[in-house]
């Protein structure tokens, strides 16, 4: 990545602004200004989030804010209440209170002297939903946004359900979430009251996991926040960004085709990162497109971004499975709309029959999916996040745990873009259960490589509001649409489907283990066969700004480890996500953050599924203004029987020697959907 050094003499930076709201809170912001931004007024960028600019966010934070300043922006960076050296206490995700609070920093950046007036907002994740949601709300000085990384159906594509299937990321955030928000605010920016604060925090603490759990089924609590609920209220532009290496892929082709206002998509081979600094490569230059977006919406400069096709892909060549890439090599196509028209996207209809995966055919007698609880395990990180081994590996395990079907080579390849979709008939041993659906790319050496996926809780097959529990041995109609993906898959391979009754730790068992028949008849796979053109690469070379300067005292290592019992056949998945000791060097803040996440089931005993997450989070200055040390551990534990959930979660947090804090949670739930 270049770093563009021909600016910094141009801008200007505000390491800590205090913007007071209505209610006399006060949030924190870092600001950066082009240096004539008070005489001559700029547009302005705002990122609104609760992971503390002064060390979460803050190595992305400077590669990314000052460049757009020093291109005649003022980027502000904004802490939400309850987080980093912002006042208050933060209630849960997305809640009225933060769209709220948003508002007021919208109207007051609009309303300050080096503003013109017009507001951008940008963010990635949390920041790309409420980029979303305020837009929602028509703030009048609010005219595009950049969403990476997002959706428009909390439900559907967040970190808590997927199908209707309770992802084990719902309770994994949650843990993550208890420990981030126990970050301490910085006594060098907020002086002595930082010791009131912090224990305010640690004192009130939500139980994020709770709220989360209860709602099993898609209701008023996730509609909140879903702008799917109304597209047309948004009137702002989009542009919408993500990667295939990346969970939130989905909500691009929903938002393209149902979205009013102008809008642009793009996807690339990237993890759940911005794309000028995110593997696996190509990395692009994300700002310069930025730029480009900005000062066609914001300055009224026609840059030609909109004259462009809307809908920029990236198809990754097929290559042999790996826990983790740093390039995957690829062509760029661009479609002229989404849904993208016949000649450029054609369909071709597979049949799971008695031959396999094939044009024509029949599967002339029923067959059983009857997975053990354990099938699943190489099924990758939900998010890629940490620069760990997160990809799904050799699939050929859980192949071996699944019902499949094979097509035969294909001898020229294979160019797919979009979401295959299955259509077929099941049924139930018993009154619950679950689909799985993997695509893979099957080498001729064996390898079995994951394309695209699918999850379904067939009690909410139909509508994921409505429950409606299988009845044991009845048939059931399926239509399923996988993952969307853009893939290349290489000539001489096949492709190859696969169901299982059960994918652990992706989701929670059901409630009993569930053998599900696959009925005879024609159960369908229809592929999209990409015949857009290729493009040469469509965007710069990455740049950026100057990066943090940073001490790394210890470097992270994560890692994602496998073990079974040979006696009970009880497998344990074991993430560490270690983030390693760093101190920055600008500010001497010194952070050590660590989490271990262990995930257990038993082949046969929904019973003993059970989940274990602790987070260590250490913080301290050693020298100079500001100096402190405190220690904070946050654990979560889940386990069920065939009603209930059973869900504990604890907090210990030191000052030095001395414990400041220790609170403890006990919560039963209810199993419904689930």
């Amino acid at each position: 990545m270049k770093i563009k050094q021909d600016f910094p003499h141009r801008v200007r930076e505000i390491e800590n602004q205090w913007i007071t709201l209505a209610d006399g809170t006060r949030l924190a912001a870092r600001i950066w200004l082009p240096k004539n931004a008070e005489a001559a007024p700029v547009p302005a960028i705002l990122e609104y989030l609760p992971y503390r600019k002064r060390d979460g966010t803050a190595a992305r934070d400077e590669l990314t804010h000052p460049w757009l300043a020093g291109h005649g922006y003022a980027c502000v960076r904004v802490d939400m209440r309850g987080n980093g050296e912002s006042d208050g206490l933060m209630e849960d995700e997305y809640a009225p209170q933060e769209q709220a609070d948003a508002l007021e920093v919208i109207d007051w950046i609009a309303a300050q002297p080096w503003c013109s007036g017009k507001l951008g907002m940008m963010g990635i994740s949390w920041g790309g939903f409420n980029s979303l949601q305020l837009a929602a709300l028509r703030p009048e000085p609010l005219k595009a946004i950049i969403t990476l990384c997002s959706t428009d159906d909390r439900y559907a594509d967040d970190i808590h359900y997927k199908g209707g299937n309770m992802l084990l990321e719902n309770l994994g955030w949650a843990a993550t979430m208890l420990s981030f928000s126990a970050a301490v605010p910085d006594p060098a920016l907020v002086g002595e009251r930082w010791r009131e604060m912090w224990k305010h925090r640690l004192d009130n603490m939500p139980l994020l996991a709770e709220p989360w759990l209860r709602h099993q089924q898609r209701d008023a609590y996730w509609q909140h926040g879903s702008i799917c609920e109304n597209y047309a209220d948004i009137e702002a532009a989009v542009y919408m960004i993500s990667g295939w290496a990346d969970s939130y892929i989905n909500t691009i082709p929903r938002m393209m085709e149902h979205l009013s206002c102008p809008k642009k998509a793009l996807l690339g081979p990237w993890m759940h990162k911005y794309p000028h600094f995110a593997i696996p490569d190509p990395a692009i230059g994300f700002l310069q497109e930025a730029l480009r977006w900005w000062d066609y919406w914001l300055k009224d400069i026609d840059t030609g971004i909109m004259d462009e096709p809307p809908c920029t892909f990236y198809l990754q060549d097929g290559l042999p499975p790996a826990p983790k890439y740093l390039e995957r090599p690829g062509q760029w196509v661009q479609t002229s709309a989404w849904p993208a028209p016949a000649e450029e996207i054609t369909w071709q209809p597979l049949v799971l029959g008695d031959a396999g995966l094939t044009r024509e055919g029949h599967l002339s007698a029923a067959r059983a999916i009857a997975s053990p609880l354990t099938a699943g395990a190489l099924q990758g990180e939900y998010i890629p996040l940490w620069f760990g081994a997160d990809f799904p590996p050799d699939q050929r395990r859980d192949d071996g745990l699944a019902l499949t079907f094979d097509s035969a080579p294909y001898a020229e390849g294979l160019d797919l873009l979009g979401q295959p979709r299955l259509r077929a008939s099941l049924s139930s041993a018993e009154d619950c259960g679950q689909l799985h659906v993997r695509l893979c790319d099957v080498a001729p050496s064996g390898e079995s490589a994951l394309i695209s996926y699918a999850t379904l809780n067939l009690a909410l097959r139909d509508d994921p509001a409505t429950l409606t529990p299988p009845v044991p041995g009845e048939r059931m109609e399926i239509d399923l649409a996988l993952d969307l993906i853009g893939y290349r898959l290489p000539p001489g391979h096949r492709l190859r489907l696969a169901l299982s009754s059960a994918s652990f730790p992706l989701v929670w068992s059901p409630r009993r283990r569930a053998d599900l028949t696959l009925e005879a008849g024609t159960p369908t796979l229809s592929l999209p066969i990409c015949q857009a053109p290729y493009v040469a690469m469509p965007f710069a070379p990455p740049e950026s700004a100057a990066p943090c300067r940073i001490e790394t005292l210890r470097p992270g290592h994560p890692r994602r480890t496998l073990s079974e019992d040979v006696g009970s056949g009880e497998v344990t998945v074991t993430v560490e996500d270690d983030m390693g000791d760093i101190r920055f060097e600008d500010h001497s803040l010194r952070v050590e953050q660590r989490a271990k996440e262990v995930y257990s089931s038993h082949p046969s005993d929904a019973t003993r599924t059970r989940a274990d997450i602790e987070w260590t989070y250490r913080a301290s200055r050693e020298e100079g203004a500001g100096q402190f040390s405190v220690a904070v551990t946050s654990r979560y534990h889940l386990h069920c029987d065939e009603t209930t959930f059973y869900l504990s979660a604890e907090q210990i947090a030191h000052e030095g020697e001395t414990l400041v804090s220790e609170k403890r949670w006990r919560r039963n739930i209810p199993r419904r959907a689930i």
